[in-house]
C-alpha cells in the first residue's frame, strides 16, 4: 500500500492543521482557547500517523472515487456522482455517473443534520442543492475509509483518516441513513437566495477539485463535515458564522444556524425541527419523486 511519505506533503498537512488551530485560538476566549489548543496538540503529537495524506489507498468501494468538477461557461459537470443501491448498510452495488447542471438553475441549498443515536450532541451534517428542474445534488463531507475501516472519533483526532467530499444522489445519501442505518434525518430549508446557493455550490466544487489534487487528513474537531460547511458559508458571506463552541458539537449546529437566522423559521426552533424530520416521508416516498416527497410540508 502506498502511503505518500513525502516531507512536502506532510508539511502542507501540518500547516493546514495549524491554521485551523490558530483560527480557533484567536476567536475563542483566551482561557478556553489555550486549553483547547493544548489538548488538540497533545492528541496530535501522541496519535499522529507521521505520514502524509494520500489519495492512493485500498479504499472502500463506496468511497473509491473522488468527485471532481468541470466548468463550461454556464454549465457545471460533477464527475463521480454516487448512487449506491443498498440491500443493507454494508451490502450494496456502487454506481458512479457524471451529472451536468445549469448554474443559472441553482435555486436552493438545504442543511441536513443526522444526529448520532444515543449521542445527540454529535451529528453528521450535509448539504443538498436544489435546481429548477426538480433535481437535487447532495454533498457529504466524510472520512475516507479504507477497506475494513470504521469511524472512531479518537482516531479522527490523530490523522487516522483522509477527508473526502461525496457528491451523491439523495436516494443514496439520505436513504442510506433513514432506511438502513435507521438514523433520524432532518432536512432544514435555508434562507439562501439562488445567488447565494450558486456561490455555495461553486465553493464546494472548488474544494472537491482541491482535495482531488491535494489530499488532507480529517480531524474530528477541526476538519470535519460541519467545519467545512461553515467555511463555505463564510467564504461567500465573510464572518456571518462566528466561531462558536457549538461547532465542536455538531448536534447543536441546527440550533446555531437557526439562532443566526440562516434557516427558514416555521414558528420557533422546536416547530422548525419537527417539520425538518423527514423519516416518515422518506419511508413512504417512491424513488421517482423521493426528493419532492420528503420536502412536502
Amino acid at each position: 500500500m502506498y502511503y505518500g511519505r513525502t516531507r512536502s506533503a506532510l508539511a502542507i498537512a501540518r500547516a493546514a492543521a495549524a491554521r485551523r488551530l490558530l483560527r480557533f485560538a484567536t476567536m475563542l476566549r483566551a482561557g478556553l482557547a489555550q486549553k483547547l489548543v493544548a489538548i488538540l496538540l497533545l492528541l496530535a503529537v501522541c496519535g499522529c500517523k507521521g505520514i502524509a495524506p494520500s489519495n492512493v489507498r485500498d479504499w472502500s468501494p463506496d468511497q473509491a472515487k473522488l468527485p471532481t468538477v468541470e466548468f463550461n461557461r454556464d454549465k457545471i459537470t460533477f464527475h463521480n456522482v454516487r448512487y449506491c443501491n443498498y440491500l443493507t448498510a454494508d451490502n450494496y452495488v456502487t454506481h458512479y455517473e457524471d451529472r451536468t447542471y445549469d448554474l443559472g438553475g441553482v435555486q436552493s441549498v438545504d442543511f441536513i443534520v443526522v444526529p448520532f443515536p444515543n449521542m445527540p450532541a454529535m451529528a453528521h451534517t450535509m448539504l443538498s442543492f436544489g435546481f429548477d428542474n426538480g433535481e437535487y445534488l447532495a454533498v457529504s463531507v466524510e472520512i475516507r475509509r479504507e477497506n475494513g475501516e470504521s469511524y472512531d472519533p479518537a482516531r479522527g483526532m490523530a490523522n487516522g483518516y483522509e477527508i473526502m467530499y461525496v457528491a451523491g444522489d439523495e436516494r443514496d445519501l439520505i436513504k442510506l441513513r433513514t432506511h438502513h442505518r435507521l438514523d433520524e434525518v432532518y432536512v432544514y430549508r435555508t434562507r439562501a437566495t439562488p445567488e447565494q446557493a450558486r456561490a455555495m455550490l461553486l465553493s464546494v466544487a472548488a474544494r472537491m477539485n482541491h482535495l482531488a489534487k491535494e489530499p488532507e487528513f480529517y480531524n474530528t474537531l477541526l476538519n470535519n463535515c460541519t467545519t467545512n460547511i461553515i467555511e463555505h458559508i463564510n467564504t461567500i458571506q465573510p464572518g456571518i458564522v462566528p466561531l462558536d463552541a457549538r461547532m465542536l458539537l455538531p448536534g447543536f449546529s441546527a440550533r446555531m444556524a437557526y439562532d443566526l437566522g440562516l434557516l427558514v423559521d416555521y414558528g420557533g426552533f422546536e416547530e422548525t425541527t419537527r417539520r425538518a424530520l423527514i423519516n416518515s416521508k422518506a419511508y413512504q416516498a417512491s424513488d421517482e419523486n423521493f426528493s419532492q416527497a420528503i420536502r412536502q410540508r
